[in-house]
């Protein structure tokens, strides 16, 4: 990190020095704790970094499958050192759409159980997002709030890659917040925007809802939901 630049870790006491500063480092040394300790490959390292607010780079390395995933705005996405492109599936038929492990045994994608396209349980929402990136899988979404440290990379690596990603209040990913939980994430590939804003339509609100009042918790800057 050098003079000048911001950091906001999920290891770190927060520094609210780093709303001062245009470039701020936001970093999550191991996204997927719970995969790490199950001994399942699906956990990162997530490094992303923020230009006034806006995601602009983010490298996401997985050391259990040694993947390396890459990219900036303008620079295009590599995945183990190769440049890579989002799925340019046209349709959610048979698309594949990656969830998280925790979400789905919560019970909460059950509203998606008789979706036409094929949903597939993962740990890390990070590598999550690296995966649509490259164009391993076609969607991700997350209607559970999570903190900035979970998705600013990935987020990064989607955009980089000139794929779709919003907030589920469908506006841009504004980030270096003063409390960093958002209320969820959409990704997809960049011809599926359309079709997945109509597929989570009807569970936005009330998932924008659940994160106003954690928002509201007096410890709600340090939740962590997977």
């Amino acid at each position: 990190m050098r003079d000048g630049e911001g950091w906001l870790s999920e290891e770190s006491v927060d520094d609210p020095v780093r709303l001062q500063r245009s470039r701020v480092w936001v970093v999550d040394p191991l996204d997927g704790t719970r995969e790490f300790v199950k001994g399942i490959p699906e956990f990162c390292v997530s490094i992303g970094f923020v230009e006034d607010g806006h995601p602009v780079a983010g490298g996401i390395y997985n050391p259990a499958s040694d993947e390396t995933f890459l990219g900036s705005i303008g620079s295009g996405v590599t995945y183990n050192g190769k440049p890579s492109q989002p799925s340019q599936r046209t349709s959610l038929e048979g698309a594949l759409v990656l969830a998280s492990r925790s979400e789905v045994k919560r019970g909460e994608w059950k509203p998606f159980e008789n979706a036409a396209f094929k949903i597939r349980p993962m740990g890390s929402v990070a590598y999550k997002l690296a995966l649509v990136s490259a164009g391993l899988a076609d969607v991700t979404f997350t209607l559970t709030p999570k903190n900035e440290w979970d998705v600013v990379a990935g987020a990064a690596l989607v955009q980089s890659a000139g794929a779709f990603v919003s907030t589920l209040e469908n506006t841009p990913l504004r980030c270096n917040n003063r409390n960093p939980l958002l209320s969820g994430l959409l990704a997809s590939g960049p011809y599926l925007r359309e079709q997945l804003l109509a597929a989570v339509s009807e569970h936005i609100e009330p998932a924008i809802l659940k994160s106003a009042s954690l928002a509201e918790g007096p410890s709600s800057s340090q939740e962590h939901i997977k």
